[in-house]
């Protein structure tokens, strides 16, 4: 792995960039597309704030996420569309960008006490990756059958 992990917001500036992202096949069923992300970010789908991120290390475009919010809560922070683009999987970047994520969203909602994301029930290794970041399983799904996980947020 290389480089200085940064996030971007999407712009018109690089969203078309962001569009040839794309995880392996035998892992589409596990995140969404690119496309679908940022459709979501306009559609707001959960009737929240929510806001993508390019994620870069050094000026090499190698991730996208977002981050679905109701402004000024302290528990509702969501994780979602966490992609590493194939090309750099297998690099170390999934853990080193979520452990950024996880210091970020807290930098820009200091309110913030709790994270959560959801993952699909057959997808082992995001589990583990979430599970080794301190993630806990709620014992909960949304209403499409993902698991909530959460992270409780240090105030110091």
């Amino acid at each position: 792995m290389a480089g200085n992990i940064r996030f971007e917001a999407v712009t018109r500036d690089n969203w078309e960039e962001a569009m040839k992202m794309a995880v392996k096949p035998e892992q589409q069923k596990f995140a969404p597309s690119v496309a679908e992300s940022l459709a979501a970010a306009y559609v707001k789908p959960w009737d929240e704030a929510l806001d993508p991120y390019i994620v870069y290390a050094d000026d090499t475009m190698i991730g996208l996420f977002y981050i679905s919010y109701t402004p000024e809560s302290v528990d509702n922070y969501w994780i979602g569309g966490f992609i590493i683009d194939q090309k750099y999987q297998n690099q170390g970047y999934g853990k080193a960008v979520l452990r950024q994520i996880l210091q970020f969203i807290p930098s820009i909602h200091s309110q913030c006490r709790e994270m959560k994301l959801t993952v699909e029930k057959d997808n082992v290794i995001a589990q583990k990756l979430y599970k080794g970041m301190g993630f806990s399983d709620t014992g909960e799904e949304n209403k499409y059958g993902e698991i909530i996980y959460t992270l409780p947020v240090d105030a110091s």
